[in-house]
């Protein structure tokens, strides 16, 4: 509004790359963007970038505190709505990239992502994954985490942001 122009140089320096990317991505090309300085910066859930990427950390993080638990030869055990929840959401990820290339509309993958990983946050709040007393319901709860992580990690890919292990 003052008529200061900015380069995407300068942005990206501002804020970062994955910030840049996510906050021009987010948007559907026909509607109109305000790219907020201060959010983009901020590292807290309000920012989505971060909330993305720090969801991808959390995962790291568990299944980093985890290695030695069994792989999983069915996954009965996960009832839980929020287990089911976030398994039906991790299976649209393919209907949500073929609708997003089909149309051409890679905002979609941003609306995937923040979902994906509320999904998550909600599941991690409500569900204990790592319980030595459960081993069974904990090793299916972390192959859970571990197709969480590959779906992010795709999701994040395919806009261009890194997917962070370590925050």
């Amino acid at each position: 509004r003052t008529g200061n122009a900015v380069t995407i140089r300068e942005l990206c320096e501002e804020v970062g790359v994955d910030a840049t990317r996510y906050f021009f991505v987010q948007r559907a090309l026909d509607t109109h963007l305000d790219f907020d300085l201060h959010l983009a910066k901020k590292q807290s859930n309000e920012n989505p970038v971060y909330y993305a990427q720090y969801a991808h950390a959390r995962i790291c993080s568990i299944l980093r505190q985890a290695p030695d638990y069994p792989k999983c030869e069915n996954y009965d055990r996960l009832t839980d709505e929020k287990e089911l929840q976030l398994m039906k959401y991790i299976n649209e990820f393919p209907n949500i990239v073929a609708d997003a290339a089909k149309t051409r509309q890679p905002h979609k993958m941003c609306n995937y992502i923040q979902k994906l990983a509320a999904y998550f946050h909600s599941f991690y709040n409500a569900c204990k994954v790592i319980d030595p007393n459960a081993v069974e319901l904990s090793a299916q709860r972390l192959a859970l985490m571990k197709a969480a992580k590959i779906t992010l990690k795709n999701a994040l890919y395919l806009i261009g942001v890194e997917a962070i292990e370590k925050m």
